[in-house]
């Protein structure tokens, strides 16, 4: 299964049409179609009722409907904070001092840098 494949159906189970489906993804519909069916076959099961006339989710579809969502979400979530760290605007710091900085000088740097960089 691929990720391309849960964001083609999360995409045509949203509009419930494969032509604005395929708009909405940038790509021609003969592909998306393909995709789709690829993921139905791997996985045994059908997502989708296809009409000429209109596209249902099945209670398959609907079930992994919710859960790819889901499943799409963590994934944005985990690339949102792997940037995050990137950019160092989250992670951890570690500090080594001498022992007399920790009176003087340590405590002001610690409270700037928290200022400027809360996520760290």
């Amino acid at each position: 299964m691929e990720l391309r494949q849960l964001r083609y159906f999360v995409a045509v189970a949203e509009e419930l049409h494969f032509r604005r489906a395929a708009a909405a993804l940038h790509v021609s519909q003969p592909p998306l179609s393909h995709q789709i069916r690829a993921l139905e076959t791997e996985m045994g099961c059908t997502l989708l009722k296809r009409t000429r006339r209109r596209v249902e989710l099945t209670a398959s579809g609907e079930t992994f409907l919710r859960d790819a969502r889901s499943l799409l979400a963590g994934l944005d979530g985990a690339v949102a904070t792997a940037r995050r760290v990137e950019a160092g605007e989250s992670g951890r710091l570690r500090v080594d001092f001498v022992g007399s900085a920790l009176l003087s000088v340590v405590p002001a740097i610690v409270h700037g840098f928290r200022e400027a960089r809360p996520g760290v």
